[in-house]
């Protein structure tokens, strides 16, 4: 297997992997101030949308960010509730396969953004509930800053086995 479709298998592993029982909005508000929490302790300027469907629950901006970032939110958002996939994952895919994400895809550029850092909330037995979405960093580092932030979340739920350092880009 190639470092690229291992890139994917592992893309795809992760949304296997990290499933929560329920989704709501303590639980949004949760995994988003941990998500701030660990941006500041790393001394990163991100922005973190988190979202059950197309209910915003969970909104921060750090210093050093900026409306620009809201774009890229908007954008890797967009491609996770139309693909049912973490940004990152699309747009992997299409690089690998050589296409143009838009036109093989059939959507506007301008709306959707397959870059890393949107990754699908999903539920058991229900399926993808919502998004959390992270801009400000370069896409595997964003993309990094939710899975993990995700893992040791529902580790400590016990709901995954902390694998924190599995994925690296």
């Amino acid at each position: 297997m190639s470092d690229d479709q291992g890139l994917l298998q592992e893309l795809l592993d992760q949304e296997r992997r990290l499933v929560f029982d329920r989704f709501d909005n303590d639980t949004a508000i949760e995994l988003g101030t941990r998500i701030i929490e660990r941006a500041r302790r790393d001394g990163l300027s991100i922005v973190v949308e988190i979202a059950r469907g197309e209910q915003r629950l969970y909104y921060c901006a750090l210093a050093g960010t900026s409306a620009d970032n809201e774009f890229w939110v908007a954008g890797k958002t967009a491609v996770v509730r139309r693909f049912g996939h973490s940004s990152y994952y699309m747009g992997e895919r299409a690089r690998q396969r050589g296409v143009d994400f838009a036109t093989a895809q059939s959507v506007d550029p301008k709306k959707y953004l397959p870059h890393g850092g949107s990754f699908p909330i999903l539920v058991a037995k229900v399926g993808m509930v919502g998004t959390a979405t992270v801009s400000g960093l370069p896409q595997a580092e964003d993309h990094k800053l939710v899975v993990t932030v995700i893992e040791e979340y529902l580790a400590e739920l016990g709901l995954a086995e902390a694998r924190p350092e599995v994925w690296t880009a």
